[in-house]
């Protein structure tokens, strides 16, 4: 496989994966009990985007070295085909 077909496949598993990871250890503002006026009660208290992204990256990482190994898997390729 090419480089560019890794990239395209980390892309999309990078993704599917923030999707995954976004709502663990997410609390709502009314859960803190500190729902600021004017905001929506069910969004997040405090929003920690840099740790989710950087597990997000570490995650699809692994997704793809599992994806790339079961592609070159001579016992799966003969399953799949």
């Amino acid at each position: 496989m090419t480089v560019a077909s890794w990239v395209a496949m980390y892309f999309i598993l990078w993704w599917l994966c923030l999707f995954v990871v976004l709502p663990f250890g997410a609390h709502s503002q009314s859960d803190a009990g500190d729902v600021v006026e004017g905001t929506e009660p069910g969004a997040p208290a405090l929003f920690r985007l840099w740790p989710r992204l950087l597990a997000t990256s570490v995650v699809a990482g692994i997704v793809l070295v599992l994806v790339m190994w079961a592609l070159a898997n001579p016992m799966l390729i003969h399953y799949w085909s």
